[in-house]
Order: C-alpha cells, then structure tokens, then sequence
C-alpha cells in the first residue's frame, strides 16, 4: 500500500504521517519524487489504518499495491532512481559503460586493461576476483587480492569498481574494496546473500537468473530494497532458451519492460547474453536504443588466451574503443548522455585484433 501526499506538504507533516503508520506495527519507507512524496507501507494493513490514513491532513490518497515487489514498483517510486556514485550518475537519461575482463588475472594485466577503458570513454572498471564456475577444476580466480589488485588500477585511472560477491561471508570485504557488487545469475535468489546486501549502502548490480521471469528478479531485487539499501541496478544477461548457437538469448524486451514496472535502472550485458564477440557490438547499440541505463562488456588484452577461458565473449580494446565512439552518437540519438574522450588512435594501436 503506499500514501500519495499533496505538492504542498511539509517534511513535519511527512515525519508525522510516518509516525502514524509505523505505530501499527509496520514499515514506512518515503520516496521524494519531482511533484510529490510517496510513503510506501511494508506489512498487512489494516483497513482502519487505511481508512484513518485517507483523512490526515496532507494525503491526496491511499492505493494499495498489487505486485508482490513493492519498493521495487514504480507506483512507488514513480520517478527514475539516479545512483550516485562518486560523481558518476547510473540512471535517468545517463548511459554508463562497465569494461574490462571476466577475471582479474595480474596486476600488470588490470592495471592495462583499466587504462584502455578509462582512454576509451568507460567510467567503470569490471573484473572479477571470486569467479562462480560451472566445473570445480575451473579457474575460481584470485580471490581477495584480485579485490587489492583492481582497487589500485581504478584509483590509478580514475575508475569505478564494480566485482561479483558470492556469498554473505564476503559482501563486507567485497565492499571495502569495490565501489559497486554484482550478484551474478547464479546468485540471483540466494537470499540471504541478497539479505546481506540490504545491510549495507554500497551500490549493487542484480543480474538477472537465466530462467527467472521478471516478476521474480524484481522479487529479488525487493529483498535488498526491504533490508534498507536503495542503491540497487538491475542486470539483463541473457536467459537459458531451445537455442544453442549463442550462450544465451538477449532479452532486449526485458529493458523496457522493466522500466515501465520499476524506476530502478537497468544494464544491459552483451558479453554474457551472446557469448559471442562478433554480437556483443550490434547487441550493445540495440540495447541502448532499448533504453538501457548502462552496459557491462568484458574488454581483454588477449582474449584467446584469457585464464577464465570466456574469451570468444571479450571484444579487443580497439573494438571496444570504436564501439564507445559509436555508443556515444547513438546515445545522442535516442537520449542517453555519454562522451568519449578524444584519445588519440595510437592509444589502442598495439592492441588491435
């Protein structure tokens, strides 16, 4: 259930309404959009407390909610959220683009991989330091010094940091270091990962299951929304379907669609979602023409010889340097604010495919 205020009321008045509903024994949990504020009742109403909260002094009118995710709705929260993160603004009619690899392999190869991303116009450095993987004798990489190594190359290059936590154990040492954590497909309904998540106020990325319907990972983004952190970006990979020729099947109606059902913003993942070098550029336009808030790619050095083995998904620097430049005229097209800076072209020359 949520309570619609009048334009003209005050932040007393909002802190008294507030006091009210939470005297009834549930949560009260206020947005402040452009034209009014929303408070959003978490818990079973009573219908006198409805009925009493229709009459305050203030409310323009009480609507209860029928969507199991109620933070997470834009009725809600009719307003786009906008995650500030050290300056760099992820939603609204900003597009961010996360590069870099799968893994964090060495200091010498993040600290290369972070410079070409931040000369190519990228604003987050990707990598990831626990890797889930499908076989036990694949490589898991590097553990809390992959966190050490990608922390320095994204200070060094002015970067932010996003990396994948995998369980509750590691989300504050995870945090300590990244400016951003991913919750990978696999991760996408283990709860008390995602309870863990709510505890804490660093931003996270919630990808999306690989057969999980939309309605489900908004339920999922709804546990770390109810445990108290709002900075929350939803993920689309690519979901398992009958075909084999890509990884995964791109679902590029899932951006729009989870825009009109919530305010929170969306990503875009191109790597994952075809698992095919060749698709991450024409499916990375066609996600941005979508409405995607951001993108994640995975950008190597030396993509044939990557230790994750995932490097037939990782374009070269040089194509993902072209593909910004081309993002950034299409943004313009449909939107999305994003520049790349005027690096020279001999910047991307000793790694061209």
């Amino acid at each position: 259930m949520i309570v619609v205020t009048n334009t003209s009321i005050s932040e007393e008045r909002i802190g008294q309404i507030v006091h009210e509903i939470e005297k009834s024994g549930v949560q009260a949990h206020v947005s402040r959009g452009t034209d009014r504020t929303v408070i959003g009742i978490i818990g079973k109403v009573e219908p006198t407390l409805a009925e009493h909260l229709r009459q305050m002094k203030g409310v323009e009118n009480v609507i209860k909610i029928s969507k199991s995710y109620k933070l997470a709705s834009r009725d809600f929260h009719p307003d786009d959220t906008i995650i500030d993160i050290k300056g760099v603004k992820i939603g609204g009619d900003n597009l961010v683009i996360m590069g870099g690899p799968c893994a964090v392999e060495s200091p010498e190869q993040i600290d290369e991989i972070a410079r070409l991303v931040k000369a190519a116009g990228g604003q987050v450095l990707r990598g990831g330091a626990f890797k889930p993987r499908t076989g036990p004798y694949s490589f898991q990489g590097v553990g809390v010094e992959g966190l050490v190594m990608m922390a320095e190359a994204g200070r060094k290059h002015g970067l932010l940091t996003i990396t994948e936590v995998m369980t509750p154990e590691y989300v504050d040492v995870c945090a300590e270091y990244a400016d951003i954590l991913q919750v990978g497909t696999r991760n996408m309904q283990n709860f008390d990962l995602l309870r863990k998540l709510g505890t804490i106020q660093t931003p996270v990325l919630l990808k999306r299951g690989f057969s999980s319907t939309y309605d489900e990972f908004l339920n999922a983004a709804e546990y770390i929304l109810a445990g108290g952190n709002p900075n929350v970006m939803l993920c689309e990979r690519g979901i398992r379907t009958f075909e084999s020729y890509t990884r995964n099947t791109l679902d590029l109606a899932a951006i729009p669609v989870l825009q009109q059902l919530s305010h929170l913003p969306v990503i875009s993942d191109p790597s994952h979602g075809t698992g095919r070098r060749e698709l991450v550029e024409p499916m990375s336009k066609a996600s941005v023409a979508a409405g995607a808030n951001g993108l994640i790619i995975e950008m190597h050095t030396d993509p044939d010889n990557s230790m994750t083995g995932d490097g037939v998904q990782s374009l070269f620097p040089d194509q993902f340097a072209n593909l910004l430049k081309e993002l950034e005229q299409l943004g313009a097209l449909v939107g999305r604010r994003f520049e790349t800076p005027k690096a020279p072209a001999e910047a991307f020359a000793v790694w061209t495919k």
